[in-house]
């Protein structure tokens, strides 16, 4: 009995420390030192941010071509933080794979940011865990999808590089007509 007891009183301990929200930490406010891309900026005292929960689209990053809505998420979020006061709100994993902390950014009057460039169709949701503020993420993305935003409207197209037609063998691929041909004719001399 005494078994079973302690495991009961394991399994709830277990459950409710699974469902409680992970804690989250505010940064003091730190100064917007330079916007990489739509989710990744450079901020003083913590270096490479990366916005939780969100995944903008890609920039070039000079061998390649750029994502539709890539450089207007960098754009968006550089003309909303460069050179401005904001404060970091991190939970879970303090780091990604690449080195970059992980966190909610929060501008000085109190605006989400990554709410915002979801909500504006220039990122979309990506969470992979529990997060606090992930309820608030998909109704910015349902916002942006139901009013066709950014992405989730009509993608700008953008030719593959180095894209040629095929060649049909020196014959245009439009109906050829006689009297546009022109004709090269010898001109008689006259003696």
């Amino acid at each position: 009995m005494q078994i079973l007891i302690t495991a009961i009183a394991f399994a709830v301990a277990a459950t409710q420390t699974l469902s409680s929200p992970p804690k989250v930490t505010r940064s003091e406010s730190v100064l917007v030192n330079a916007v990489f891309d739509g989710d990744t900026i450079d901020v003083s005292t913590y270096g490479r941010v990366r916005l939780l929960g969100i995944d903008a689209p890609e920039t070039s990053h000079g061998l390649d071509t750029p994502a539709p809505f890539g450089r207007e998420a960098r754009e968006r979020l550089a003309s909303l933080l460069m050179h401005r006061w904001i404060r970091l709100e991190m939970e879970g994993t303090p780091l990604d794979v690449y080195n970059r902390h992980l966190a909610y950014v929060v501008t000085e009057d109190g605006q989400f940011v990554n709410a915002m460039l979801v909500r504006e169709g220039l990122a979309r949701v990506s969470a992979r865990q529990p997060l606090t503020r992930l309820p608030e993420l998909k109704r910015a993305e349902a916002e942006a999808q139901m009013f066709r935003r950014g992405m989730w409207g009509t993608a700008p197209s953008v030719p593959a590089a180095g894209y040629t037609p095929l060649s049909t063998g020196g014959r245009s691929s439009t109906p050829s007509n006689k009297s546009s041909r022109t004709r090269t004719t010898k001109k008689k001399k006259k003696s």
